[in-house]
C-alpha cells in the first residue's frame, strides 16, 4: 500500500483495462480480484466502466475491499462538464463512490477548462463522492501550473 497526499491508502500493484472491451473485460476483472488484485483502474475513455461495474458486483468481494480509479474523459472537460461525467461514469460503473477520480490528460491550449475540471474534482471530493484526486499523464510544467493556480500539492 501507498499513502497519498490526502492519507487514503491505495495498493501499489493494480489491474488496468485499456483495451479491453465487452464481457472480456468482465471476465478478465472477475479474475483479477480472485488472484487478489484490489485496485482496478478503468477511464471512461476506455469504453468499459459498466463491465468494470458489473465484475465488481459479480466477484463477491465487498466493495470496501476495493480500491476503483477511473478518469475523466477529455470531452468532459470544464467544471459543469466535469460534473456530468463524473456522473456519467458513476452511473456505468454502478458505485456509491470512487476511491481516485483522475484528470486524464492535460489541455494546454485550455488550462483554464481542466482548472474548471479539477475544481469539480475537488467540490466532488468535499461532498464524499471521491475518496482522493488527482490527475495522469501531466507533465512536470503542468503539475506546476496546477499547483501554482489551485494550491494543491
Amino acid at each position: 500500500m501507498i499513502r497519498l497526499n490526502d492519507g487514503a491508502e491505495m495498493p501499489t500493484i493494480g489491474f488496468g483495462v485499456l483495451f479491453s472491451s465487452g464481457n472480456e473485460t468482465v471476465e478478465m476483472v472477475k479474475t483479477a480480484i480472485g488472484a487478489g488484485y484490489r485496485l482496478i483502474d478503468t477511464a471512461a475513455a476506455y469504453r468499459n466502466e459498466e463491465q468494470v461495474g458489473e465484475a465488481i458486483r459479480q466477484s463477491g468481494i465487498d466493495r470496501s475491499e476495493l480500491f476503483v480509479t477511473t478518469k475523466l474523459f477529455l470531452a468532459d472537460y470544464g467544471y459543469d462538464e466535469a460534473m456530468r461525467g463524473f456522473d456519467s461514469s458513476m452511473e456505468k460503473l454502478g458505485l456509491d463512490y470512487l476511491d481516485l477520480y483522475l484528470l486524464h490528460w492535460p489541455v494546454p491550449r485550455n488550462f483554464d477548462a481542466t482548472l474548471a475540471s479539477w475544481r469539480a474534482l475537488e467540490d466532488l471530493q468535499a461532498a464524499g463522492h471521491i475518496r482522493s484526486i488527482g490527475v495522469c499523464n501531466f507533465n512536470p510544467d503542468h503539475l506546476d501550473n496546477l499547483i501554482a493556480q489551485t494550491g494543491w500539492e
